[in-house]
């Protein structure tokens, strides 16, 4: 490994681990969990739109439908957010929002970024990239600590940091090291542009879970936008789809 590629790393985990669950955390606990899944449906676009810029990619032109339902499915959460802010003030669930879109933002960051990184470095395997992402994400994480310590004023007891703990390790495991080993095996598998469509899953069952959390059926605004989510990542699916070769 030399430096650039640990340098690589840092800002891969930084971007994909680190600073997205930070803003994702935020999301949640100010905009909900329905909220900000929704948000993060936009993804397979935002790789999209970044990776048309690729040589070969489809014209953004083909893109323009896809991208038309993805601004309705922004204006419905947007108007939920707004007009249906539930238990938290308008002003709350409006940093909620935003901290859904800097997830996103992150992510995507990380999608494109990770991709592009498995594609120049075929000498390191998808799984050997995922354990040193990983390593590099918990040592990003340990010094958030003294910070995290600093900025807490409420006390904890053992109960608690023992929940917290479990979470956090069920989450590494699951999420960042198996999740991320797939992820890292597709990314070498499909196209930068198809990357991002298999995130549409991802939404789809963080939006059932956290109703199923919440005890509560979607909302009509909720239910617009996973609509508007769905169509605009199968209108991008199909601007991507080539004609069969006749003969």
């Amino acid at each position: 490994m030399s430096r650039r590629q640990w340098g690589q790393l840092f800002w891969l985990a930084l971007a994909g681990n680190t600073l997205y669950y930070l803003l994702l955390s935020a999301a949640v606990q100010n905009g909900g969990i329905a909220m900000t899944a929704l948000v993060i449906g936009f993804l397979p676009v935002a790789v999209t739109l970044i990776g048309s810029r690729d040589q070969g990619a489809v014209p953004l032109r083909r893109m323009l439908p896809s991208l038309l339902l993805c601004a309705l499915g922004a204006l419905c959460i947007g108007w939920q957010a707004l007009a249906h802010p539930g238990a938290q003030a308008s002003g709350q669930k409006l940093l909620g929002l935003a901290c859904a879109v800097g997830a996103l933002l992150s992510w995507t960051a990380f999608a494109v970024g990770n991709a592009r990184c498995l594609a120049r470095q075929q000498q390191v395997s998808a799984h050997e990239w995922n354990l040193l992402t990983g390593l590099v994400t918990g040592a990003q994480s340990l010094l958030l600590i003294p910070l995290a310590w600093a900025f807490e004023n409420a006390q904890h007891g053992a109960h608690e940091w023992a929940r917290l703990a479990a979470v956090s390790l069920a989450v590494a495991v699951l999420a960042s090291l198996l999740g991320n080993a797939f992820w890292n095996r597709m990314s070498r598998l499909l196209p930068l542009t198809l990357v991002g469509q298999m995130i549409l899953f991802e939404t789809a069952f963080a939006l059932v879970y956290g109703l199923l959390w919440e005890q509560r059926a979607p909302t009509p605004a909720e239910m617009a936008a996973f609509g508007c989510v769905v169509l605009g990542v199968l209108s991008c699916l199909a601007a991507h789809r080539r004609p069969a070769a006749i003969g």
